[in-house]
């Protein structure tokens, strides 16, 4: 079936060189080939070899792809996505009024709770510390207190 191998190539051999020629020319086309259900029966193709044998199959045509449409310049998405931005910079002012209006609120409550406890706490130092010295009222000293059945006996 294989032809023998020969220990040495003869010098003189002629190679021929054979391509295989369609009956039907192919188009040459720079898209890539993508293989589709045809609609009806494709008609049959044969290709004769060389060596006279005849390959035959089905052509298959070439998918031309769907001519591009006319894009807008600017796509939709990009002008939503540039609107959004201005949007967000017009409110990015209130927003920066907001948080330095809630800041400062903030500062003022903490200052007023501060004094409130400076002028509590300043009033209740003078009532302690001055309760001593006013005599307003009946001083009672008990030295020797005896008390007797829950009775005061002095």
């Amino acid at each position: 079936m294989y032809p023998e191998p020969t220990p040495t190539a003869p010098a003189g051999r002629a190679v021929d060189l054979h391509h295989p020629t369609p009956l039907t020319p192919a188009a040459v086309i720079p898209a890539p080939v993508m293989p589709v259900q045809p609609g009806a029966v494709p008609a049959v193709a044969s290709i004769a070899l060389p060596d006279g044998r005849i390959v035959t199959g089905y052509a298959i045509s070439a998918m031309q792809p769907e001519p591009l449409t006319a894009k807008p310049p600017v796509s939709r998405t990009a002008v939503n996505v540039a609107l959004g931005g201005v949007g967000f910079l017009a409110v990015s002012g209130g927003l920066l009024l907001l948080t330095t209006f809630i800041a400062a609120l903030t500062a003022l409550i903490t200052q007023l709770i501060t004094l409130a406890a400076v002028i509590f706490g300043g009033w209740i130092a003078v009532q302690v510390f001055t309760a001593n010295r006013h005599a307003t009222g009946t001083t009672v000293n008990i030295r020797k207190a005896i008390f007797k059945r829950n009775h005061f006996h002095g």
